[in-house]
């Protein structure tokens, strides 16, 4: 007699109840490439707040915003990458979504900063 368990399409491959994890290195690099980005955006941000010549104004301050913006949104992605969960294949990609998102606001608020001090 046949039960549901023989019925089963063998092509479909069966969902491993377990997350797949990480290999080696990708945290490591990620946690990287992070602190990189948050040490840039820092010192940019310290040279637009402080050390920049000039006076501010209206348009001065939409960069400071995406600088500070861009700056929290990598601190979080840290947060998310120095956690145990980030182990998990799925967790990875959800913070390597929020880094790409920081290093993207962060990319519009430097631009800013250029077009402002142009």
């Amino acid at each position: 007699m046949t039960t549901p368990e023989t019925l089963r399409d063998e092509s479909v491959p069966a969902r491993s109840p377990r997350p797949r994890e990480l290999p080696q290195g990708f945290r490591a690099g990620l946690i990287t490439a992070i602190t990189v980005l948050l040490g840039f955006s820092l010192g940019f941000l310290r040279y637009w707040g402080f050390d920049a010549p000039g006076d501010w104004s209206a348009l001065s301050v939409m960069p400071g915003v995406g600088l500070f913006l861009a700056t929290l949104l990598q601190i979080l992605a840290l947060y998310r990458a120095l956690r145990l969960e980030d182990e998990a294949e799925e967790e990875y990609r959800k913070t390597v979504r929020w880094f790409i998102a920081s290093a993207l606001v962060l990319l519009v608020g430097v631009t800013a900063a250029l077009w402002e001090a142009a």
